[in-house]
């Protein structure tokens, strides 16, 4: 699937089955040409990456994996890592443990972050390779990743419904998410020019107001 084949946007009426139905069988259809389709979702935070990543997973019975479980350790947590645009994940792992072997058709051997201990679990979980996989997540579209997916999604929402849904979800980290996250995410979106390399945007703005 190449650039901007398919623009879906704006997208006002929630996760209808009708716009999953269509972003499957885009993916079907690039699995069958290809031989096999590396999606990513990427986009703002409260956007819907990973209700949209669910849903698609479980039609099209395919394994999901979320770089909220590359978040970097804390050896990575350095005000050089922090100010390189799409630097805020631990690229390297997931290449290593998902990308890399699934691009050759190997199994991926996951190892999640746990972000109370701070550290990498040490059950390491292997996912058998198949022929579509879906990471989703911020950062997932990041310039050391990208060549790796034959499709890339972006979800994006508008900056005020953005905080009522961070709201909602997690007051007590609400204005971390506007001091820090947001414009470290704002920045890798421009610096990266991200959503111009997509082939499906979504506006997720008002799918869930007045719900």
């Amino acid at each position: 699937m190449s650039g901007h084949e398919v623009r879906i946007m704006p997208y006002n009426e929630g996760v209808s089955e009708g716009t999953i139905q269509i972003i499957a069988e885009k993916l079907r259809e690039t699995a069958s040409r290809e031989g096999s389709c590396m999606a990513a979702i990427d986009g703002r935070c409260a956007s819907g990456k990973t209700t949209l990543a669910g849903q698609l997973g479980q039609m099209l019975h395919c394994p999901v994996f979320h770089l909220d479980d590359y978040f970097l350790q804390p050896y990575q947590r350095t005000a050089g890592r922090y100010g390189t645009p799409g630097e805020n994940v631990d690229w390297e792992r997931f290449e290593q443990e998902v990308l890399r072997p699934w691009s050759v058709h190997q199994d991926a051997q996951v190892r999640r972050f746990d972000c109370e201990t701070m550290c990498l679990e040490d059950a390491v979980q292997r996912v058998p390779w198949q022929r579509i996989m879906i990471a989703e997540g911020s950062y997932s579209l990041n310039t050391h990743l990208r060549d790796y997916y034959n499709c890339r999604i972006f979800l994006t929402v508008d900056p005020e419904e953005q905080l009522r849904r961070l709201r909602q979800r997690n007051p007590a980290k609400l204005e971390k998410f506007r001091t820090l996250w947001i414009p470290l995410e704002e920045q890798y979106f421009t610096a990266c020019h991200v959503q111009e390399r997509c082939d499906i945007v979504l506006d997720t703005t008002h799918s869930q107001k007045r719900r």
